[in-house]
């Protein structure tokens, strides 16, 4: 990995060979052969890190005495200065001249697919099924994942293996949530029901499909991404509208949020607190940015951080506290005096929707995850070892 400072080039040398002064607390020397320029570049306090893979190339890149020097002519097509939050992550808005160079496969984003279907829950939240009402009855909801923090957001729940372990519930209908409909447990759990179970989903026909007496399609195709992000926002969306809940706002509401980010930060560990209605929120938060961003990120529900939970956090630790309104509200400006009394870096959100407030975590996850260097695409699938761990428990 080579660290170098972003230029603006001037435009009269715009075709002229192109020098790059790595910061001065590198080593002497560093040289890359030349290199298929698959890795990503990203930038970093003011910063361009440029992170290349050693594959048959393209770029001969070497550096001495910290001056590092491009062989080859390059051209750049035009200057931008690139607009730089703290810690130096671009965002999608911000203007870049598409360099015509080999390295045009470096510029684009880590999670391409996560973030297209970020910016696609406007559009996706405004197709969701609204035409079918939960009857008269005790509902219980359930689901793996992701999938069972949306089933929260609808009401009692149980997770899939929990109510495999107690199937005999009292309630009148389970909802299941499972974004392909083939989750193993989520089968096993509308099997062991003993009453009629209506399934929440991207795929009309599948083996929860076949068991269903009801099925709701919420999203217009499978999300690509295996960070979820859409297929979480409008499952959350068609339980509201089950429940009788007005949604139309819900596609504004987002695009709003979209436009508001979370600062990135070098913080290895981020802790994210909620209660009641935001208490899923938060837990769907710290699964994003562990499976997304590979962070230490844990989940608090806002009473229960105070009781004990503290002794393991410092300054260390990064904390995002969900305010709630009433008592769940007084509670949270409590945890935040608290972890900012220990040195946390500590924000308070307020909170209007779930569909609302995952948004700025999703944000943050891929602006994390970019600045890192990884793909959230894959949460890891496409590493053999992480590959392993998940044939030794399926």
């Amino acid at each position: 990995m080579l660290e170098v400072e972003a230029l603006v080039p001037e435009a009269a040398r715009a075709n002229g060979d192109l020098h790059l002064v790595a910061e001065t607390h590198w080593g002497p020397e560093v040289d890359l052969d030349a290199g298929d320029d698959d890795g990503h570049v990203f930038e970093a306090r003011g910063c361009a890190r440029v992170e290349q893979k050693r594959n048959a190339g393209r770029l001969n890149v070497g550096q001495k005495h910290r001056i590092v020097n491009v062989a080859e002519r390059i051209e750049v097509t035009e200057a931008h200065a690139l607009a730089m939050d703290e810690f130096g992550s671009r965002h999608a808005g911000d203007a870049i001249g598409a360099p015509t160079l080999p390295m045009r496969d470096a510029l684009q984003m880590a999670g391409e697919e996560t973030r297209t279907a970020i910016f696609a829950q406007p559009e996706w939240l405004g197709a969701v099924p609204t035409h079918l009402r939960l009857p008269e009855g005790r509902t219980l909801y359930t689901g793996c994942g992701t999938s069972f923090h949306a089933a929260q957001t609808g009401g009692p729940a149980l997770q899939a293996l929990e109510l495999v372990l107690a199937p005999e519930q009292e309630a009148d209908l389970l909802v299941a949530v499972s974004h392909e409909g083939d989750t193993p447990l989520t089968v096993e759990a509308a099997r062991a029901f003993g009453g009629p179970v209506w399934l929440v989903t991207a795929k009309p026909e599948s083996p929860l499909g076949e068991l269903a007496d009801e099925v709701l399609v919420a999203t217009p195709e499978v999300e690509r991404s295996w960070c979820h992000t859409v297929s979480y926002t409008c499952a959350v969306a068609t339980l509201a509208a089950l429940r009788g809940e007005d949604v139309s706002g819900l596609p504004a509401a987002v695009t709003s949020q979209l436009e508001q980010r979370e600062p990135v930060s070098a913080h290895q560990r981020f802790l994210i607190a909620g209660a009641g209605r935001d208490w899923p929120t938060a837990q769907e938060a710290a699964l994003k940015l562990r499976e997304g961003a590979f962070v230490a990120a844990e989940a608090h529900e806002t009473e229960q951080l105070l009781h004990g939970h503290l002794a393991a956090v410092d300054e260390s630790v990064r904390a995002i506290v969900l305010e709630g309104e009433g008592r769940a509200a007084e509670r949270a400006a409590g945890a935040v005096r608290a972890l900012r009394e220990l040195g946390c870096e500590t924000t308070l959100v307020p909170s209007v929707h779930p569909v609302v407030d995952i948004v700025r975590f999703q944000l943050l996850t891929v602006d994390l995850a970019e600045a890192r260097g990884v793909d959230p695409d894959k949460i890891r699938r496409d590493d053999e070892r992480w590959n392993r761990a998940r044939e030794a428990y399926e």
